[in-house]
C-alpha cells in the first residue's frame, strides 16, 4: 500500500482480496473482470471498487438491481473497514464486507483464490518433469530433488516411483531440454512459488459455470431481468413481434402475433399460444395453453418470462451464456464406453478448442454437447438449463456448422442464405425484413463483398464464412464447429480462427473441435481429449505443453499413440490444474442411470406447404445452375431411345402374319423398360447422400421430413416423367403400334408404362441414397440394380410356373412394366400372340401378367406404382437415422 492508504481487506463470496490503491476494481458477471459473480441478479460489469484520493469508493455502474447498503440502493459511497455492501437485492444480494487489512501486503499484489505455490504437472514415464522458470521479480533458488512421483502416475502412487518403459516420444531430446533442468533420470519439485498462469480475476465460481457451493446449479438459468411487465387482473398482455402488441419482441423467430399472458378470474395467469410458426414453451416444453406460476419458465424466441407476483419479468437472451457438460458418458453396442465421464465448464463469450488423437471420442463428444447423440449418462447444461430435457427450445439458440458445408454449392452466396432464412424464420416474417438480417450478417462476416458469387467458386475458407453466416441468421447464443479450418491452409486456418475469436467477442460463447494447433494462443480454454474418450487436460492453452512436459504438440500425441492403455484421466485429475479448472464441476455426482427424455416436438418455423414450395423451389435453382446435370439429363434417355430403334423388328410391335411371330418386339420393349429404369434410378441414386449434412442441420432447426422428401419426389418425378416422353418419342414412332389400346391409345398407354418404370426406379435410387455412408457406393448398386432388371423382365426366359423365381420377380419394378406394355400389346408368348412360344408343345400357355385386358392393365400399373409408394416410406424411415436421436419419434 502507499503510504498514508488504509489497507483494505474485501471479502465477496467467501474469497478475500487486498485492494491496492493504485489500480480499480470491476464487480460483475464478466470473466474479464477482477471479482466475478455468476448471480442472475448481478449486472454484467454491476459496480467498481478504487481509491478516491482520500478515501476507498464503490460505484454503482448503471446495474440492472442496484447496489444497496443499509437497504437504501446507493450510485457512489465511501467505504471503509466495516463497510457491508450488497448487490442485486438489498437484503439477500451477494454481499461485499471490507475490514482492515491484518497484515501489510505485498506492492501491487493481488491474489486470486487458488493462487498458493502448486505442485507441478507429473513426469512422463521416462521423461522428465519440465523446469519452470520463475518471475523475473522475485527469484528463488531451486528446491533439491526428490523421487517422488506426481499423483496419478503409476498404478499405485503411494509406492515409490517405479521406472517406466522407455519408448520413443517419451524421452526429450538432449538439446529440448532446458538449461536449468536437472540430469535426466531426477524429477523435481518446481521452484517455490511456482503456479499456472491463471488469470486472478479468475475463481473455481467462473471456471464453473453456475456451479454453487455443492455444485448444483441455480433453480431458474436465466440473467438479471432485462425487462419488467405489470400484468393487471382482467387483462390481456399479448407478445408477438408486431408493434400493436402490448409487449414487443425483436426477434425474427417470434411471430408478428405470437401469444398472450390471460389474467384468470382465480388471480392466477395463463400463457396461450396464438399459433405461432417457433412455439411457445413452458420450462423446455411446447405449449398451446397451461397455466403458469412462479416457478414456470416461458420461453418465446430468445427471450424467457417468469411470473413473481403480479410482475412479468424478461430476460433477452443475447449470448452472454454460459456452458457446461456433466459426466458425460457415451456407451454404444457391447457396453463400450466410447466416451468417459467428461466434465467441463466454460462461461459466457469465450473460445474452447477440443483436440485430441483420433478415437479420442471428440466426435462423439460434440454430438453429446449438441443433442445429436445425446449422452447415456451425464448432463449438458445451456445457461444451467439441461439440453436434453429442454431441446425443442434451447435448439434455436445453438449453431452448429459441420465439417463439410451445410449450404448448396451451386448457388450464389446470398441466394443460399435467402433459402435458409426462408426456413429458419417464422412464416409471417416480410421479405424485407429476412433481407435486411441477410444483409447485417454478410456485413459482419466480410461476405458482402462476395454476395453474388456462386459458392463453388470461392476459397475453402470463404466457404466456412458461408457456413457460419448461415447459422448466424437467427442470433445463436452457442456456436459449435466440427474441423472448421480442415483441409486449409495455415493462412486461412488463422482467419478462421480469427474469424472464431471475433464471433467470441462480439458476446458469443463458442466451441470448435479442430486438428490444427497452430492458432490455440486466440482459444480462452482448451480441452484435450485421450485416448478413449477421456480428458486429459482442460484449462489455459498456454499452460497445456507444460502440464504434458513437451515442447510441441506433435510430442504430446505421439505420446497418446504409444501409451494408450495409460491412465491420462488419473494424471489429469491429480493435478493443480484439475483443482483449478474443473474440480468444482466435477464434484456433483453423476447420474447412475440417464433416463431419456420424451423426443423434443420441435415447431416448424414454416407451415408444410410453405416448406415443401420453398424446397422445390430451391431444388429447381440448384439443379438449373448445374449445367452438366441438365445435359445429362436430356442426353441419357436419348441415347436409351436411340440404342432400341437399333434392335430390328420387320412388324414392328405386333405380330407378324399367323403362324410367325415377331421375336424382336420383346426385346424391344425390355430395352425401352430397363433403359428407363436406370435413367430413373441414375437421377436419384446420388441426391440425398450429397445432401445428407444439409438435411441433419436444417432438420434440427424445424425441417418437415416429409416435405423434404416430397420436394425431392416432385421435382425428380417431373424430369423422370421428362425422360419417359423421350425415350418413348424416339423408340417407339419408327415401330408399328396396334391401332386400338385398352384404355388410352396405345402410345399413350406404353409412355404412361415407361414413366411408371422411371418414377418406381427414382424412389428405388432413393432408397440407395439413403442407405449408403458415401457417394461412391451408389455406382456399384446401381449396375447391380440394372442388371437384376433385366434378368427378372420375363423376356430373356419364361418367369411364370417358375417356383421361386416367378415369387423373387413380383418384386422387381421392370417385372411389371413389361407386363403392362405386354398387356397393351398383347405380347404374350403362344400361338395368335406376338412373341414365338417359349414351348412348342405348349404354345397356348401365356404369361397371366401380359394378358391383353384392361383390368390386367390396370393391375400392373397399379403394382408398379405401389412399390414405389412403399420405397418412399422406406425413405422416410432411413431419413429418421439422419436426424438429432434427440427427436426421433
Amino acid at each position: 500500500m502507499g503510504h498514508g492508504v488504509p489497507e483494505l481487506v474485501l471479502e465477496l463470496n467467501g474469497q478475500t482480496w487486498t485492494l491496492d490503491p493504485s489500480r480499480s476494481y470491476s464487480i460483475g458477471r464478466d470473466p474479464q473482470g477482477d471479482m466475478v459473480l455468476d448471480d442472475a441478479r448481478v449486472s454484467w460489469r454491476h459496480a467498481t471498487v478504487r481509491w478516491g484520493g482520500r478515501s476507498w469508493i464503490i460505484e454503482d455502474q448503471g446495474s440492472t438491481n442496484g447496489t444497496y447498503t443499509q437497504g437504501q440502493r446507493i450510485q457512489q459511497l465511501e467505504i471503509g473497514p466495516g463497510s457491508v455492501v450488497h448487490l442485486g437485492n438489498a437484503t439477500d444480494g451477494p454481499r461485499l464486507s471490507l475490514s482492515a487489512a491484518a497484515a501489510p501486503a505485498a506492492s501491487g499484489a493481488f491474489n486470486a483464490p487458488g493462487s498458493a505455490p502448486n505442485n507441478a504437472p507429473n513426469a512422463m514415464p521416462g521423461q522428465q518433469a519440465p523446469q519452470f522458470q520463475q518471475q523475473p521479480q522475485a527469484p528463488a533458488p531451486q528446491q533439491p530433488h526428490q523421487q517422488q512421483p506426481g499423483p496419478g502416475w503409476g498404478p499405485a502412487p503411494q509406492q515409490p516411483y517405479q521406472q517406466q518403459p522407455q519408448a520413443q516420444g517419451w524421452q526429450q531430446a538432449p538439446q529440448q531440454v532446458p538449461p536449468q533442468q536437472p540430469p535426466h533420470g531426477q524429477p523435481h519439485q518446481p521452484p517455490q512459488g511456482y503456479v499456472p498462469q491463471q488469470a486472478p480475476r479468475e475463481t473455481p465460481a467462473q471456471k464453473v459455470p453456475g456451479a454453487g457451493a455443492a455444485g448444483a446449479p441455480p433453480a431458474h438459468g436465466d440473467r438479471s431481468p432485462t425487462t419488467f411487465h405489470h400484468l393487471a387482473l382482467g387483462r390481456v398482455m399479448r407478445i408477438g413481434r408486431a408493434l400493436e402488441n402490448e409487449l414487443v419482441v425483436s426477434d425474427l423467430q417470434v411471430s408478428r402475433h405470437h401469444a398472450e399472458f390471460r389474467a384468470l378470474p382465480d388471480g392466477r395467469f395463463e400463457i396461450v399460444d396464438l399459433g405461432s410458426h417457433n412455439g411457445t414453451y413452458v420450462n423446455g416444453q411446447p405449449v398451446r395453453q397451461q397455466v403458469i406460476g412462479p416457478a414456470d419458465i416461458v420461453g418465446v424466441g430468445h427471450s424467457t418470462f417468469r411470473l413473481v407476483g403480479d410482475r412479468l419479468e424478461e430476460f433477452v437472451d443475447t449470448g452472454e451464456v454460459s456452458f457446461s457438460a456433466r459426466h458425460l458418458t457415451v456407451t454404444v453396442d457391447g457396453g463400450k464406453q466410447i466416451l468417459k465421464d467428461v466434465s467441463f465448464g466454460v462461461p459466457e463469450k469465450s473460445l474452447v478448442a477440443v483436440i485430441g488423437p483420433s478415437g479420442s471420442g471428440k466426435s462423439t463428444l460434440l454430438k453429446a454437447l449438441t443433442g445429436y447423440r445425446p449422452a447415456n449418462q451425464g448432463d449438458v447444461l445451456y445457461d444451467n438449463r439441461n439440453l436434453y430435457k429442454q431441446f425443442a427450445e434451447l435448439r434455436q439458440r445453438i449453431g452448429l456448422v459441420p465439417q463439410d458445408d451445410i449450404l448448396h454449392k451451386e448457388l450464389s452466396v446470398k441466394k443460399a442464405l435467402r433459402y435458409a432464412a426462408k426456413l429458419r424464420f417464422p412464416g409471417d416474417t416480410a421479405a424485407a425484413e429476412r433481407e435486411a438480417r441477410i444483409n447485417e450478417v454478410l456485413r459482419e462476416l466480410k461476405l458482402d463483398i462476395h454476395a453474388e458469387k456462386k459458392v463453388t467458386s470461392l476459397s475453402g475458407g470463404q466457404r466456412k464464412r458461408v457456413s457460419v453466416a448461415l447459422e448466424l441468421l437467427t442470433k445463436p447464443s452457442l456456436i459449435f464447429l466440427d474441423e472448421p479450418t480442415s483441409g486449409l491452409d495455415p493462412g486461412m486456418d488463422r482467419d478462421v480462427m480469427q474469424l472464431l475469436r471475433g464471433l467470441a467477442d462480439d458476446g458469443r460463447t463458442v466451441l470448435v473441435v479442430t486438428h490444427s494447433v497452430a492458432e490455440l494462443a486466440l482459444c480462452d480454454k482448451l480441452l484435450v481429449m485421450a485416448p478413449g474418450g477421456s480428458v486429459a487436460y482442460f484449462g489455459p492453452p498456454e499452460e497445456a505443453l507444460n502440464f504434458f512436459g513437451y515442447e510441441t504438440w506433435a510430442d504430446v500425441f505421439s505420446a497418446f499413440e504409444n501409451y494408450r492403455d495409460y491412465d491420462w484421466a488419473g494424471r489429469w485429475r491429480g493435478s493443480e490444474h484439475y483443482r483449478l479448472y474443473a474440480a468444482d464441476l466435477d464434484a456433483v455426482a453423476p447420474q447412475s442411470v440417464h433416463v431419456q427424455p420424451p423426443p423434443a416436438r420441435v415447431a416448424k418455423p414454416q407451415s408444410w406447404g410453405s416448406q415443401l414450395w420453398t424446397l422445390i423451389r430451391r431444388y429447381l435453382s440448384v439443379i438449373a445452375s448445374d449445367r452438366g446435370f441438365m445435359a445429362l439429363m436430356v442426353i441419357l434417355p436419348a441415347v436409351l431411345g436411340i440404342v432400341s430403334t437399333v434392335i430390328p423388328a420387320k412388324n414392328g410391335l405386333v405380330h407378324a402374319p399367323a403362324p410367325k411371330h415377331n421375336s424382336q418386339a420383346g426385346t424391344v420393349i425390355m430395352i425401352l423398360v430397363v433403359g428407363m429404369c436406370l435413367s430413373g434410378a441414375a437421377n436419384s441414386v446420388r441426391e440425398l447422400i450429397k445432401e445428407r449434412v444439409i438435411y441433419e442441420r436444417e432438420r434440427a432447426v424445424g425441417l418437415s421430413r416429409s416435405a423434404y422428401l416430397m420436394s425431392k419426389v416432385i421435382v425428380l418425378g417431373l424430369i423422370t416423367a421428362c425422360q419417359g416422353v423421350i425415350i418413348c418419342a424416339i423408340g417407339l414412332p419408327k415401330r408399328e403400334l396396334p391401332e386400338e389400346g385398352l384404355v388410352l391409345p396405345p402410345f399413350a398407354e406404353l409412355c404412361v408404362a415407361i414413366i411408371a418404370i422411371g418414377i418406381t426406379a427414382m424412389m428405388v435410387g432413393l432408397v440407395i441414397s439413403s442407405l449408403v455412408k458415401t457417394s461412391e457406393k451408389t455406382m456399384p448398386l446401381l449396375v447391380m440394380f440394372a442388371i437384376v432388371q433385366i434378368v427378372f423382365t420375363g423376356i430373356m426366359f419364361q418367369i411364370y410356373d417358375s417356383p421361386g423365381v416367378e415369387q423373387v420377380a413380383w418384386l422387381m419394378p421392370a417385372r411389371w412394366a413389361v407386363a403392362a406394355a405386354g398387356a397393351t400389346l398383347d405380347l404374350g408368348p403362344g400361338l395368335g400372340h406376338v412373341m414365338a412360344p417359349w414351348d412348342k408343345e405348349n404354345a397356348n400357355n401365356p404369361d397371366p401378367l401380359w394378358e391383353h385386358a384392361a383390368s390386367q392393365w390396370y393391375t400392373d400399373l397399379a403394382v408398379l406404382l405401389g412399390i414405389g409408394v412403399v420405397c418412399c416410406f422406406v425413405v422416410a424411415r432411413l431419413l429418421r437415422r439422419h436426424e438429432p436421436e434427440v427427436m426421433r419419434k
